[in-house]
């Protein structure tokens, strides 16, 4: 049977086409994202910038600090903590040290990533004076060129609030930070936290006085400390957050496709088959001919998949670039290193797996086929279900029922996780995909019920031709059914999910007025007490800061809120799981229920500071909504917020008393922001601005997620479309012999294509009502009652692309087939 498998091969080449292109494209895809999920497993090799010159550096760093588990710019217990005066103390006895500090300082109008540092930072860095002197009284600085010079005055904001300053020089520019520097005294009272010491001792001896309490840098190693490393690892974070949903959507797509395009390759050839067992083939050279095939094919398809995954990453990532998914520096390099290698080792493998998993349940099939079916010149399915087709239908359609009902009953915060949620939406579509066979025909006649009312020989064979070939029918119908589906589940579950963040920030936030940043990182500290010193109001700092407590061996991090105890209940209103957050003063703590702890429990909790309070619980909040992952302490505490971020606060919120007036109150706002790096805005519409930032994110991310998987379904709709529409030359020629003319013929065509595209779009309504259903249900245990949001004109924007894509796919060939006359087409043999 082999050489019969390779004849067949070579000489039935046009009837392989679909299926080499459908595993050529699924095993790209594969090889595309895991040569993108390798190019994030590396970070650019940047030679240290702010520490060049220096030859041995003391920084306080937790190996085990994982930045992507916190918000940007928080910092572990050791860090916060800095270099202690004891450990400066005994390095600083081996010879001279520098101590190092890095804090919050912007110029007016600078950017608002820029830094302060200590005067004698400058030395180890290609700083170089452009012009005038060092600063020599705390009330100068030296700034970057391209603003004042030498002399002239100007506003620093810092987390006390503007400062004015004399200019006494400009530096050259450096592209690696934009700083500010001041006198070493100026700089300790801006900033306590000793970052890092710079050390002139014999780097052995300096490891010895510092033992464990620090980590001693020399080398290259000295760049973990360069602005640059850090944000590389922040910038990164997010597309290793969204590469693994895509690649998950991705294997999916391609995975079914692949097996329902050979599964239906497999279909065509039965009557071909059938004569192999009437001049004596057995059912197991049968099965062997089929299998060898999809060896063939899947071999070559592989090759070509992974040269194709090769080619595409590349793009790939600078698409992800141009959306803002991905940092400026990430690219797809080629090497000989595992990140290359094992992705498409794992492609090919793949391709070659799905190939014969994919053609295996078919094969089966094809033995089973009996010698009398030869004989058949009928179209009609007799069988259109078979029972390892229902095993799989309803095994996935019971899978996925459980777990939604299992997710939205018991974890409904799940449904807040994207990378565990997704593939719980793909088990539904895959169940209607499986059992379409079944509802294919009630289907077809509830789309065609006007045609048979309109009478007409067109509209009678459109309708009669999708009812006896059901199962060509069902498996032109899944790509669509898969495009659309995952566009209305992926789209909806996201938009839905945005929509109930929005109602749970609404129902949280009591304030009438919200205090933002603008054009700075956060709400000084000046801007803070001016709000609270107007009359009437009760203020909110959202000033972020870590706290740290004792989880069973380890030390856990819990990032904090400080916040004044007497307003904290008129401007928000938290989810509570037990207690209540008005009774927080001084001595006690609001926590998360990811502490494990209960209410009146006494916690020793270990600040950013250094120091150990003990605290009393006496709330605990509900984390499932994933917006409340936060504790709230006492404004006693606002200090440690300097140690454990920038001390900026995040935002203010502004809630009136009874008899207050608006009016008053806002323009009280304006005065006491203008010229401070912040704005007052009414409630509700910086609730609308987070709500379509937010949306703009989420819409960025399902782009990159469907993108790829969208346009690969769109490639299998014409792909199978035109598998079908070649298999059925000898009902071309039927209809012209009949006398129909050629636009005759291509309206039915075309018509009975848009049929197919009709089933796929129900289908995948269908489906994704029981994924929305699911999220709604979740959602409603969450925050209540929430209305499905589905974004209806990209849907359709993507099923008018879809059904166009399919009627090209049908009229086409028909169109080519035009060539040929009538009789030679009749002439054809299947």
């Amino acid at each position: 049977m082999l050489s019969i498998a390779l004849q067949t091969l070579r000489v039935r080449w046009a009837a392989f086409v679909g299926t080499f292109v459908a595993l050529t494209l699924g095993a790209a895809m594969i090889a595309a994202m895991g040569l993108e999920i390798g190019a994030t497993l590396g970070l650019p090799e940047r030679a240290p910038q702010r520490f060049a010159a220096a030859p041995v550096v003391v920084a306080a760093l937790d190996p085990e600090w994982d930045p992507a588990r916190h918000d940007p710019g928080s910092r572990s217990l050791i860090q916060a903590r800095g270099i202690s005066e004891t450990l400066a103390a005994e390095v600083g006895a081996l010879g001279r040290t520098v101590p190092v500090r890095s804090f919050y300082a912007q110029l007016s109008g600078g950017p608002d990533d820029q830094v302060g540092h200590g005067w004698s930072s400058a030395e180890f860095a290609p700083y170089a004076l452009a012009a005038g002197r060092a600063p020599q009284a705390d009330s100068e600085v030296v700034v970057p060129s391209g603003g004042a010079g030498p002399g002239e005055r100007v506003t620093v904001f810092t987390t006390g609030g503007p400062q004015d300053y004399t200019v006494a020089g400009v530096t050259a520019p450096a592209d690696f930070e934009s700083a500010v520097f001041f006198t070493e005294a100026e700089a300790a009272r801006l900033s306590p936290r000793v970052e890092a010491l710079v050390a002139y001792g014999a780097p052995e001896a300096v490891r010895q006085a510092v033992g464990g309490d620090a980590e001693v840098l020399t080398g290259d190693r000295r760049n973990v400390l360069d602005p640059s490393y850090n944000a590389d690892r922040e910038a990164i974070d997010n597309t290793q957050t969204l590469l693994p949903i895509t690649a998950v959507v991705a294997g999916f797509v391609s995975i079914f496709l692949v097996a329902s395009t050979f599964a239906f390759a497999v279909a065509q050839r039965r009557r071909e088959i059938a004569l192999l067992r009437t001049v004596g083939a057995t059912p197991r050279q049968v099965r062997r001919m089929v299998l060898t095939e999809a060896f063939v094919v899947g071999l070559g398809s592989a090759v070509a998949g992974c040269a194709l995954g090769l080619g595409t990453a590349p793009l790939l990532a600078g698409w992800m670039v141009d959306l803002g998914l991905a940092p400026p520096w990430f690219t797809v390099e080629f090497s000989t290193g595992p990140a290359v290698w094992v992705p498409l080792l794992i492609a090919f493998c793949m391709g070659m797996g799905v190939a014969l998993a994919g053609v295996w349940a078919a094969s089966r099939r094809a033995g089973d086929v009996r010698p009398i079916e030869a004989l058949r010149d009928a179209a009609v399915d007799t069988r259109t279900m078979t029972s390892g087709r229902w095993l799989y239908g309803l095994m996935a359609l019971a899978f996925g029922l459980v777990t939604i009902g299992w997710v939205a009953l018991v974890n409904p915060g799940m449904v807040m996780v994207p990378t565990r949620y997704i593939g719980v939406l793909m088990f539904p579509i895959l169940a209607f995909a499986l059992l379409a066979p079944v509802v294919v025909k009630p289907i077809a006649r509830l789309i065609t019920w006007p045609l048979g009312r309109l009478g007409g020989a067109a509209g009678m064979l459109v309708r009669e031709s999708a009812l006896t070939a059901v199962r060509r029918t069902a498996a032109t119908a899944a790509p669509v059914l898969l495009t659309v589906g995952l566009s209305i589940s992926l789209l909806g579950a996201a938009a839905t999910i945005d929509r109930a963040k929005d109602s749970g920030r609404r129902n949280q936030v009591t304030a009438d007025f919200v205090v933002t940043p603008d054009g700075t990182p956060g709400v000084n500290e000046a801007v803070t007490e001016r709000v609270r010193a107007i009359p009437g109001v009760d203020v909110v700092a959202a000033l972020p800061t870590m706290v740290y407590a004792r989880d069973d061996a380890r030390l856990a991090d819990y990032e904090a809120l400080a916040v004044d105890p007497a307003a904290l209940s008129s401007t928000l209103t938290l989810p509570v799981d037990e207690g209540n957050p008005a009774d927080l003063r001084d001595d006690s703590i609001v926590v998360n229920d990811d502490w494990g702890v209960g209410v009146g429990e006494t916690v020793e909790v270990f600040m950013a500071d250094g120091s150990t309070v003990p605290l009393r619980v006496v709330a605990v909040l509900n984390t499932t909504s994933g917006s409340n992952d936060v504790a709230y302490l006492s404004t006693k505490y606002a200090g440690t917020a300097k140690y454990a971020f920038t001390g900026l606060a995040r935002r203010v919120y502004v809630s009136l008393r009874d008899g207050t007036d608006p009016a008053t109150v806002r323009a009280a706002l304006e005065s006491a922001t203008a010229g401070q790096g912040a704005r007052a805005i009414a409630a509700e519409d910086w609730l609308g601005e987070e709500s379509s930032e937010n949306s703009e994110t989420t819409s960025l991310g399902m782009l990159l997620v469907l993108g790829i998987a969208i346009v690969f379904c769109f490639i299998a709709i014409v792909n199978t479309l035109v598998m079908a529409t070649s298999d059925r030359l000898r009902d071309l020629a039927i209809l012209r012999l009949a006398g129909a003319t050629p636009p005759q013929v291509l309206r039915v065509f075309a018509a009975e294509s848009l049929l197919v595209a009709g089933v796929g779009v129900l289908l995948a309504v269908g489906a994704s009502a029981v994924n929305l259903a699911g999220v709604r249900l979740a959602l409603g245990q969450l925050v209540g009652a929430t209305p499905v949001s589905v974004p209806w004109g990209t849907v359709a924007v993507i099923t008018v692309i879809s059904a166009g894509l399919a009627v090209l796919g049908a009229v086409v060939p028909v169109r080519l087939a035009f060539r040929s006359r009538a009789v030679e087409l009749a002439g054809v043999r299947e």
